[in-house]
């Protein structure tokens, strides 16, 4: 074999190589994307079936109940509602009349098996130490001002 047969064969080596490196990647990447719908979207059937995705929207008024460990819940969009059964510590942010996301499996009861939850927080939030800072440089400023 001639030296540039050597490198032609070297350079295809090398591109079956990452081509199959890429292959993978790219279909771990995608078994673990988890869509993202909505109440209305769940209850007019666009939602994925048998594969895990997330729901968002606001937690109902009234609607946390707690059962052991197990805590249901509705989120809603205000148009369609989707009861959640979420087992586990929820975050500090969960509130009712607060945003959330949940990830999990829609049951063939209707009822969503939720894997994780995500409290989703307005634009306005800050840690309190920051806000703290905030708050008293606000105040220093004011103090120097005639």
């Amino acid at each position: 074999m001639k030296a540039r047969q050597k490198r032609i064969a070297l350079i295809l080596g090398g591109l079956a190589t990452l081509g199959v490196a890429a292959a993978l990647v790219l279909n771990a990447l995608n078994s673990n994307i988890a869509l993202y719908v909505t109440p209305s979207e769940v209850a007019e059937g666009k939602a994925p079936k048998e594969k895990a995705f997330r729901v968002g929207g606001m937690v109902k008024e009234g609607s946390i109940r707690r059962d052991n460990l197990t805590v249901h819940f509705v989120v809603t969009d205000t148009a369609k509602d989707i009861p959640v059964a979420y087992t586990g510590i929820l975050p500090d942010l969960f509130k009712e009349g607060k945003g959330a996301v949940v990830q999990g499996k829609l049951g063939s009861d209707g009822l969503f098996t939720a894997t994780e939850v995500l409290a989703k927080h307005d634009e306005n939030y800050m840690p309190p130490a920051a806000q703290h800072a905030v708050d008293q440089a606000q105040k220093a400023q004011k103090s120097l001002k005639p």
